[in-house]
């Protein structure tokens, strides 16, 4: 029997759903259903779930997740009508598991793929680390995979002939401000910066330095982002119609604020660089800071208010089951045992060797 990998397990499930609702389609009058990917990620504990469930209005209880999950959401154009079809990524652990993105991005879903990125206000000391690593992993993925598919579809009508793969590069307005001067991620994203109900406790100055900052990273990549507490209705209500727009294709509204002493919510292309003006700083040197780029500016200038944890923990906690919270007592009793009981093997089979008296 051929050994099938699990890349191709997952374009067969996919495949599959497709097929299916194609069918369903065909029995409504033929008219194409959407499908829709979108990938999670951020903060561990930073309310991902909880903020997925509440924009799929779900009353499930929020759980932690377990390295990467999967679930969908449908949404009705009309009555009697098809339903699109959102298939949703969630990946858990924070950074330590990032290696896992290499699952919900594939050849069969990138061309209808979008990131939401979820970040921790209330752990500004992680934010700046967890940020990078992620959409680094990310976008090394997407370029992987849009890369592959444009050598398949080159080989497949020739050199000569243009193909019809993007690239990965993002295809912004002519008229999207700072065109020229941003690196659009590769695929469309959203950053939502969580529990802003105890961020907004923060020192003035150090909220202003999150949110310039934040502003900053979500223009750059020419990306939407929001700030929300899911113990806020109308913040919650507002971020729901944002995931709606990457979900479902729906109008994500027309609010804008960008008043560092309230909530934060731009869309995409609603700020610029001349409007975020330079990182904030009162006892920082910029000129001292040696920065290579912009973006490495606003990264020493974060880095020397907010030093970023280190990520020795994270690299410990690579196997889930060193995690604390998947806590299982008994479970976690009996593979102690059996690490003692493994322990002790070895000495004993190191001592059987050494007291063997091999012929030379």
């Amino acid at each position: 029997m051929p050994k099938i990998s699990p890349d191709t397990l997952w374009e067969q499930a996919a495949a599959e759903v497709r097929n299916r609702e194609r069918g369903d389609g065909e029995r409504d009058g033929g008219e194409a259903v959407s499908e829709r990917s979108v990938f999670l990620m951020g903060s561990k504990a930073g309310g991902k779930t909880s903020i997925l469930l509440r924009c799929l209005d779900r009353d499930d209880a929020s759980k932690p997740t377990l390295a990467l999950e999967y679930t969908f959401g449908r949404r009705a154009r009309g009555h009697n009508t098809l339903k699109d079809v959102a298939h949703l990524w969630e990946l858990g652990g924070g950074t330590s598991l990032s290696d896992l993105v290499q699952i919900p991005i594939s050849p069969v879903s990138i061309s209808s793929f979008s990131v939401i990125l979820i970040l921790d206000l209330s752990k500004p000391n992680a934010l700046w680390a967890t940020m990078e690593k992620l959409l680094q992993a990310t976008q090394t993925q997407l370029e992987k995979i849009s890369s592959q598919l444009q050598k398949a579809e080159k080989s497949k009508h020739g050199a000569k002939h243009g193909t019809s793969v993007q690239s990965a590069s993002r295809a912004l307005p002519k008229d999207y401000p700072d065109r020229e001067l941003i690196s659009p991620f590769p695929v469309p994203l959203l950053i939502i910066g969580s529990k802003y109900d105890v961020f907004q406790e923060f020192d003035s100055d150090k909220k202003k330095l999150v949110s310039k900052t934040l502003r900053f990273i979500a223009h750059y990549h020419a990306a939407s982002l929001i700030f929300t507490s899911i113990k806020s209705e109308s913040l919650m209500l507002k971020t729901k119609s944002f995931f709606s727009h990457l979900a479902f294709g729906l109008e994500k509204g027309k609010t804008v604020s960008i008043d560092s002493s309230k909530p934060l919510i731009i869309p995409a292309g609603s700020d610029s660089f001349s409007q975020i003006g330079s990182p904030p700083t009162t006892d920082v040197d910029i000129t001292s800071l040696h920065a290579k780029n912009p973006k490495d500016l606003w990264k020493k200038v974060y880095e020397r208010v907010f030093p970023q944890q280190s990520t020795d923990e994270q690299r410990e906690l690579k196997d889930p089951a060193k995690d604390p919270q998947y806590t299982e007592p008994q479970i976690d009793a009996m593979r102690a045992q059996k690490d003692q009981e493994l322990e002790q093997y070895k000495r004993n089979a190191n001592k059987s060797w050494k007291g063997l008296d091999l012929e030379t």
